[in-house]
């Protein structure tokens, strides 16, 4: 599938706290979406983060607007056809509300989960949205192959693309960088550790570079 393309979009960075990194120390991350370029239309993973005051004041985020953010890429948000949400946390889905009826590629277990468990999203990012729900993997246009990779939430989904320069993995946050995916790699070849089940079929789809939503860093075979 020579013609799908795909591009970062860099929707700013947040400060993760002590508390939630496991290193005792704040950690600053980004907020990454992803482009694609595709025969049928441009489909973006990802949204960018959205805005509260309890979310600013926790996680201090530094945004970059999607209208911006799309600029940068030299796309606008009429441009967008499609959106997958690899799962719905406000930072992943904060402009979904802009791109109202495109339809947006979720799990159903992560749909019901937003909508119904208090704290898991902010609700108001869940309004208007034109959800397409999925009942796991499902190739919702020619070499875009979406794959339930659950764990941060149990309904998180990456997306497989199948492009000329090979296969092109974006795991969203099934890892929160790429060291700790690397680290689950190297503890699958060695026997050491408990990596996710999904992870071997994975990587049978020979990915060529897989990519995150909190880490600039790319993982390579």
């Amino acid at each position: 599938m020579t013609d799908i393309t795909v591009r970062r979009i860099d929707y700013g960075w947040f400060v993760r706290p002590a508390t939630e990194t496991g290193t005792g120390s704040p950690r600053v991350e980004p907020t990454l979406g992803y482009l694609v370029d595709h025969p049928d239309g441009q489909l973006l993973i990802d949204t960018g983060m959205g805005s509260h005051p309890e979310v600013d004041a926790h996680y201090q985020p530094r945004r970059i607007a999607l209208n911006a953010a799309l600029a940068a890429a030299g796309t606008i948000k009429s441009q967008i056809r499609y959106v997958v949400n690899c799962h719905l946390h406000f930072d992943h889905c904060g402009g979904n509300p802009e791109l109202a009826g495109t339809p947006v590629f979720t799990q159903r277990t992560e749909l019901r989960t937003a909508r119904t468990v208090t704290h898991h999203t902010l609700p108001e990012l869940l309004d208007g949205g034109r959800y397409e729900e999925l009942d796991g993997e499902a190739e919702i246009l020619p070499g875009v192959l979406v794959v339930p990779t659950p764990g941060h939430t149990a309904g998180h989904q990456s997306v497989v693309l199948t492009t000329g320069d090979g296969t092109v993995i974006v795991a969203g946050q099934s890892h929160d960088h790429a060291t700790a995916f690397t680290s689950d790699v190297l503890g699958a070849h060695a026997g050491v550790g408990e990596q996710p089940p999904w992870l071997a079929g994975l990587l049978d789809l020979d990915p060529r570079r897989i990519v995150f939503a909190h880490d600039n860093a790319v993982w390579e075979p």
